[in-house]
């Protein structure tokens, strides 16, 4: 989100916080503005509608996800396949954690934009699964001869996309030791794990 004021980073986060917690149906600009200590008329200063609101949340989780993949396939020539999907692992583990507001928002709001809006979210969530998908053949390349690239992608957001929920990396596991369950459990199921213990 680079040109974002503090101020208007703060109100994104007020606002998927909100609409987190009461869905963003259920959530009126006049509750917005007093969560964000501001008057409506000053809320409409930042932002014409709760579209445009909901519409930023979206973008700029999406983006910073997008960024990251870019991020660790700009390094794939200077490590393994398996590292690269370690690194991958940790790090969207580690935003998702810190994003726990915005990810619930993007998965269960976003129905709620226009189509043109959806459509750029989504173009955004496909170089997400396409770089996982990428770093995955790296790692077992006849996933892209045998088309299992995406379904094995897909499957492995399956096991991530809703840790948000209830990992805190505070708790007994790490991002890292948690990153390092979801790859043993992908690249060799149950029986790599107990080997690992």
């Amino acid at each position: 989100m680079s040109g974002v004021t503090a101020r208007e980073r703060e109100l994104l986060a007020t606002a998927a916080q909100l609409f987190a917690q009461q869905g963003y149906p259920g959530t009126s600009m006049s509750q917005l503005a007093a969560a964000c200590g501001l008057s409506k008329p000053a809320l409409y200063h930042y932002v014409p509608d709760k579209a445009e609101l909901l519409a930023r949340i979206c973008e700029a989780h999406v983006e910073k996800l997008a960024a990251l993949v870019h991020e660790v396939e700009a390094q794939a020539q200077a490590t393994t396949p398996e590292a690269r999907l370690s690194e991958l692992l940790r790090r969207f583990l580690a935003v998702y954690g810190g994003a726990r507001h915005e990810h619930r928002v993007l998965t269960e709001d976003l129905k709620f934009l226009p189509a043109p809006r959806q459509q750029h979210i989504r173009e955004l969530e496909r170089e997400v699964v396409n770089g996982f998908a990428a770093a995955l053949c790296a790692l077992q390349p006849r996933l892209d001869s045998e088309r299992l690239a995406k379904p094995v992608t897909m499957l492995l957001f399956g096991m991530i996309n809703w840790t948000y929920t209830w990992h805190r990396p505070e708790g007994p596991l790490s991002d890292t030791q948690l990153a390092d369950l979801v790859k043993g459990l992908l690249l060799g199921g149950l029986p790599a794990l107990g080997q690992a213990a």
